[in-house]
C-alpha cells in the first residue's frame, strides 16, 4: 500500500478526558494521578512498556476500573459527561482486546460476531436482525477483506483472522473511534501484514484509531499524535516525528535505541 500522510481526520471535541486519576490494583499505582485528553476523530498511539498502565487505561475508560477518591478530587469525563454507561460509551468508541478475543473463541460464525456488535453481546440470543444490520455487515465484511471467511466457526480462525472479526464487530454500530488494545499481540508475520492493512483501511475510511501498544512497529502511517505512559503516568506526548527520536523512545523503555523511520512506519534497533 502507498504512503499516507499522517493524518488524523478533523479533530473534534474531547472524547475521554482525564485529570488525577489514580487507579491502585493491590499495592501498586497502576495509574497514577494521570491527566490525559483523547478526542473525536483523532488517530492517537498510547505507546509505552509493558507494566506502564496501559491496559488499566483501557480498563478504566470502559468503566471496569474506578479512579480512587484522594484530596485533588479526579476529573473522569467521557464526552463531557462525569457519569456513562457502556452501552453510551460503545455507540462511540468500537474496542478490540484480548480479553475480548478469548471469550470468542466459541462456535460463532464469524458473520454472527459481526452482527453481536450491534446489542453488545456475545452471541446473538433472540436478537432481531434487521435487513439494515446485514447490510453493514456485509459492508465491514468487504472493507475488511473477511467476507469468504465469515461462514467459519470463530473456534477456527487463526489469531489475526479472529481479531479481524472483532475489528467488525466494534465496527458494527457506527462509532467514530476504534480502542485497540495491545492488538497485534500473538500474531505471526503474515497474521501481522494483514492485520495491519486492514487497520489501515479503517483509519483511511474515517474512523478515528487510538491504539494501545509497547511495541513501535504497530504504529500504522496514519497515526498522527503519540501519548508515551510509564509508571502510570503520561511520560510525554506531541507530534509523531517529534516523539519517536532515539532520545524519547530510549528514555521510555530505558534502553540505547535507533528508531528509523520508512515509508511512514518507525522501527527500533540498536538494541
Amino acid at each position: 500500500m502507498s504512503q499516507v500522510p499522517a493524518c488524523s481526520p478533523v479533530r473534534g471535541p474531547p472524547l475521554v478526558e482525564f485529570e488525577n486519576v489514580t487507579v491502585i490494583r493491590g499495592n501498586v499505582h497502576a495509574l497514577n494521578s494521570l491527566s490525559l485528553t483523547l478526542y473525536e476523530g483523532e488517530n492517537v498511539v498510547i505507546l509505552g512498556p509493558n507494566g506502564a498502565g496501559k491496559s488499566t487505561l483501557v480498563k478504566a475508560i470502559t468503566r471496569e476500573y474506578y479512579p480512587v477518591i484522594s484530596e485533588k478530587p479526579a476529573i473522569f469525563r467521557f464526552r463531557g459527561a462525569d457519569v456513562w454507561d457502556v452501552f453510551a460509551l460503545r455507540s462511540h468508541i468500537g474496542i478490540v482486546s484480548n480479553d475480548l478475543q478469548y471469550t470468542f473463541t466459541r462456535p460463532l460464525t464469524g458473520h454472527e460476531v459481526i452482527l453481536s456488535g450491534f446489542f453488545s453481546s456475545i452471541g446473538l440470543f433472540n436478537h432481531e436482525i434487521t435487513p439494515a444490520m446485514e447490510e453493514r455487515a456485509a459492508e465491514i465484511e468487504s472493507l475488511l477483506g473477511i467476507g469468504k471467511l465469515a461462514g467459519r466457526s470463530m473456534n477456527t480462525f487463526s489469531s489475526g483472522e479472529a481479531r479481524r472479526f472483532l475489528i467488525g464487530r466494534a465496527l458494527a454500530p457506527g462509532p467514530k473511534t476504534l480502542l485497540l488494545d495491545e492488538p497485534a499481540n500473538s500474531l505471526d508475520l503474515s497474521s501481522l501484514y494483514t492485520f495491519r492493512q486492514a487497520l489501515r483501511k479503517v483509519a483511511q475510511s474515517g474512523t478515528g484509531i487510538v491504539l494501545v501498544t509497547h511495541n513501535l512497529h504497530d504504529i500504522i502511517p496514519e497515526i498522527s499524535r503519540v501519548v508515551m505512559i510509564r509508571d502510570g503516568r503520561v511520560f510525554g506526548e506531541g507530534e509523531k516525528n517529534v516523539m519517536l527520536t532515539d532520545e524519547k523512545i530510549g528514555r521510555l523503555f530505558s534502553v540505547p535505541v535507533h528508531v528509523q523511520e520508512k515509508n511512514g512506519w518507525y522501527y527500533a534497533t540498536g538494541y
